[in-house]
């Protein structure tokens, strides 16, 4: 009898650890991500959003995975494999992706999803969240140092395409090229691709050409040819969204970091924690650590700039300085 009962109560005691083992495995939160054109790998903000996700992976227990977009039209086929796959959160990295997004979050109600760089204001769908960054600030400082270091006293801009976002990265970096050099010509110019990076590298050479030694871009893929210009010429580049020194360690002078992987693990623990709020835009400034300069900037910018800079960016954070982010405040601003 007490062998029956030993046995009877091994077999409850099995049969309870599988019940919550299954109900631990089936409560396991799955994000994925959508990538733009520039694909996982493209050492600016699509990787750094993978980067987040693999982090929050590894510090949540979470699931993730994504799915590379070829050309624009892959954004709605691929949201729609992730939906049917049953993930927790569907992110879309990039606002070429603002469309997909919403139709596909009207369509499917139920669903969580999320959205890089773009906001839909009073119109964002009840299961979606927007990210958005004050990309300005850290162009703005990115500029001051450029202004400061110029020998020529002429500097460059190189843009992707030209929509309001990137031009943030080119008014935010001209007023602060501006206030550490007022005298300083800016030259600047939009290669209409994120991809092409053959032509960033012939925007940046005839920037060289015509005298700039420093060139700034916010260009995705583009950029990679921007670097790669400075790096033949021996001239500086000042790279984005990551990290980018370790592209060409002699030539990346600083980089505006967009910490994308912040935003991206920030959310996924808000998610884990219970506290996702559909319907909301989040803003990431230097104020939340969303943006920042690169952490290898000392390696050639001068210890006495980097204490300038780092007097600017208390001043952001208090509100002293509001950096442009249009053509309107960047003719509104004081220099």
């Amino acid at each position: 009898m007490k062998g029956f009962r030993f046995t009877y109560l091994v077999c409850i005691g099995l049969a309870l650890v599988m019940c919550f083992g299954n109900v631990a495995i089936a409560k396991k939160i799955k994000i994925a991500m959508v990538t733009d054109v520039g694909g996982v790998n493209d050492q600016s903000f699509n990787q750094s959003a993978w980067e987040g996700l693999q982090r929050a992976q590894k510090d949540f227990s979470i699931k993730v995975s994504y799915k590379e977009s070829r050309q624009d039209a892959d954004y709605a086929p691929n949201m729609e494999t992730l939906t049917d796959a049953g993930f927790d959160l569907i992110w879309g990295i990039g606002f070429l992706m603002g469309d997909a997004i919403k139709e596909t979050a009207q369509i499917n109600p139920d669903q969580k999803y999320a959205i890089i760089d773009f906001s839909y204001g009073k119109d964002t769908p009840k299961n979606v969240v927007g990210v958005v960054f004050q990309e300005e600030q850290p162009s703005f400082l990115v500029g001051y140092i450029a202004g400061k270091l110029t020998k020529a006293n002429k500097v460059g801009f190189v843009g992707g395409i030209k929509f309001p976002l990137i031009e943030k990265f080119e008014y935010g970096y001209m007023a602060g090229v501006k206030m550490a050099n007022p005298n300083c010509k800016i030259l600047s110019q939009y290669a209409e691709s994120f991809t092409d990076a053959a032509k960033g590298k012939a925007i940046a050479n005839n920037m060289y050409q015509q005298g700039a030694d420093i060139v700034f871009h916010a260009s995705g893929g583009v950029g990679d040819g921007v670097i790669e210009a400075a790096k033949e010429k021996g001239k500086w580049a000042i790279g984005v969204d990551k990290d980018q020194n370790f592209l060409a360690p002699d030539n990346v002078l600083t980089s505006a970091m967009k910490r994308v992987d912040n935003a991206i693990y920030d959310m996924a623990r808000k998610l884990k924690d219970g506290q996702w709020n559909g319907g909301d835009t989040v803003v990431y400034s230097l104020s939340n650590d969303g943006v920042g300069i690169a952490p290898t900037s000392g390696k050639h910018v001068p210890a006495n700039v980097l204490a300038e800079v780092d007097k600017l960016t208390q001043k952001i954070k208090k509100g002293d300085i509001v950096v442009p982010a249009t053509k309107t405040e960047f003719d509104k601003f004081k220099f």
